[in-house]
């Protein structure tokens, strides 16, 4: 053998040889989650979230526990910690603290958007057992229609008349919110019969959502909206109402409110 082929032998046999095992970074955990979390606590805006999300006994947030992060600051942290396992994911969303239940559903939110059929499934069949911890409108409005709502697109949607006959307050929102997918591709027939199942509903929260996603009906398609206002405009929630027409002119608008305020006369 020549010297020179011996040379490049050589080089092949370090170049092809074992390969170096190069150590992993360490996966991401829910208690590092849990750390940045709480490393931006602010105080101060904590005591305020818990007078806007009504944390006082009786309220439909009583007890729940804030930290004082802004929004902004929770979705970055979704970003960094979005390679969480789903048992990790699922940890923080047992949290008593808002904001790393929030964490907990954006990181979902993302890891739907991107998985593939296996995870996504998951992801969705994880929400659907843990709807007791998504428990405030906020944490409803930030996932229903990325998961549920998405997961649905192109299945069977009987899952969303089950939620909103739930006791759960939250179900319910989760049922009505999660619709805002197929508004957005201009489908609103569960919408319209989800929002008809929910006429007699006694939440405010739920009037609210409802309204608003009869609101957005309306702003795709006008006609619809009018339609199902001539059938229940006379039943519907006061709040309800206010929402679904908050977009009309003015004049309109006045005809619908006192269209709809033969309710308010026949509760009197």
């Amino acid at each position: 053998m020549a010297p020179e082929q011996g040379r490049r032998g050589k080089s092949r046999a370090r170049r092809d040889g074992p390969a170096v095992t190069r150590p992993r970074s360490a996966r991401l955990t829910a208690a590092q989650a849990r750390s940045a979390t709480r490393a931006l606590a602010n105080p101060e805006r904590a005591s305020s979230l818990r007078r806007f999300f009504r944390t006082g006994p009786g309220e439909y947030g009583e007890g729940d526990r804030f930290l004082g992060l802004t929004v902004p600051a929770v979705r970055g942290l979704a970003r960094r910690f979005e390679s969480l396992s789903l048992a990790d994911v699922r940890k923080l969303l047992h949290s008593p603290w808002h904001e790393e239940r929030l964490l907990a559903l954006l990181v979902l939110v993302r890891r739907y958007n991107r998985g593939g059929p296996a995870e996504r499934y998951a992801i969705f069949s994880l929400y659907l057992e843990e709807t007791r911890w998504v428990n405030n409108w906020d944490l409803v409005d930030t996932s229903a229609a990325h998961i549920v709502g998405r997961h649905l697109r192109e299945g069977e949607r009987r899952l969303l008349y089950r939620l909103v006959r739930s006791p759960s307050l939250w179900e319910r929102r989760i049922a009505i919110i999660a619709t805002f997918d197929a508004i957005r591709r201009d489908d609103f027939a569960d919408t319209l019969a989800l929002a008809e199942r929910l006429l007699g509903d006694r939440e405010d929260l739920m009037h609210k959502a409802t309204g608003w996603m009869l609101r957005e009906v309306g702003k795709r398609d006008i006609e619809a909206l009018r339609i199902f206002l001539r059938r229940h405009a006379h039943a519907m929630p006061r709040t309800m109402l206010r929402y679904a027409i908050e977009r009309f002119p003015e004049p309109e608008r006045q005809r619908w409110l006192r269209a709809g305020s033969r309710r308010d006369r026949s509760a009197s």
